[in-house]
């Protein structure tokens, strides 16, 4: 069985290297900078994984300015073949309860100003122009096995979602929020792109799993979301996501991946346009 590595995004709330045995910390500097925080090495059931706080243990840094290019490359360079990225989210649909989990399979990109290629014609990063094409953005395959293991733990979840992301740190306007509900997107955050398009390029398997933690501002009643909120429902839900996580990576390491990562590098292979 050919050996498979999972990177592990965790977002807010969700960064605890204790998930992992034999832990070790590895710091590292890629063509791109310097990730969001060193990397922390370690086992889940035997398999090799690679923890990232993906806004820095201290969370000191804002969605606009996370280094994502470094991230990902960092995770690519220490071998990974997948990645599970966690993440809070406003829920954008009252079907969506805070408390609830979204296994996320596309996106609508509302950021600005965000590198989402590795591909940029610098010295030292890959050479040509990467026409990559995003349809499906989330691996198909990585999102089938969470949703198995949530079914095993007896974890409801909604099976797909389209989120949103915007640039951020600011929350949407209610405008903004109609807006997005009008587009048939289901949750609202500032960091699955370029997260997802960066690891694709990468050819990494990728998934996320979004927490939803409040309703955003488009509700007529009820509170409209605020930091402490975000955090305290990331708290009180926190253990169902891990297990989620944990679980998956188990049931990922007992799989061979050879065709579908060869089938994603073959997608990036040729997506890529070589100075003549």
């Amino acid at each position: 069985m050919p050996s498979v590595k999972v990177g592990i995004i965790g977002g807010s709330g969700l960064d605890d290297p204790d998930i992992l045995k034999n832990r070790q910390e590895k710091k590292v500097c890629t063509p791109f900078g310097t990730p969001s925080d060193a990397l922390i090495l370690g086992e889940i059931d035997k398999v090799e994984c690679v923890l990232l706080a993906r806004h820095g243990r201290k969370h000191d840094i804002m969605p606009g300015n996370i280094n994502y290019r470094a991230n990902i490359w960092a995770l690519k360079e220490e071998g990974c073949t997948h990645i599970l990225a966690t993440t809070a989210t406003g829920s954008l649909q009252e079907y969506i309860k805070p408390g609830d989990v979204v296994i996320l399979d596309n996106f609508v990109d509302r950021t600005s100003n965000r590198k989402q290629t590795f591909y940029d014609g610098e010295p030292n990063h890959p050479i040509g122009v990467c026409h990559l094409p995003m349809e499906p953005p989330f691996c198909k395959r990585t999102r089938e096995v969470i949703i198995q293991v949530a079914e095993e733990l007896g974890i409801s979840v909604h099976k797909t979602g389209t989120v949103v992301a915007i640039e951020g740190p600011r929350f949407s306007t209610k405008a903004e929020s109609m807006i997005y509900r009008s587009w048939a997107c289901d949750v609202i955050n500032m960091t699955s792109v370029p997260e997802v398009v960066l690891a694709k390029e990468a050819g990494i398997c990728y998934a996320s799993i979004a927490l939803a933690t409040d309703y955003d501002c488009w509700r007529e009643t009820g509170e409209k979301v605020t930091v402490s909120d975000v955090l305290k429902m990331f708290k009180q839900n926190v253990t169902k996501v891990t297990n989620i996580v944990t679980s998956a990576v188990k049931k990922i390491g007992q799989q061979n991946w050879d065709s579908t990562l060869c089938e994603l590098a073959d997608t990036v292979q040729s997506s890529v346009m070589l100075p003549h």
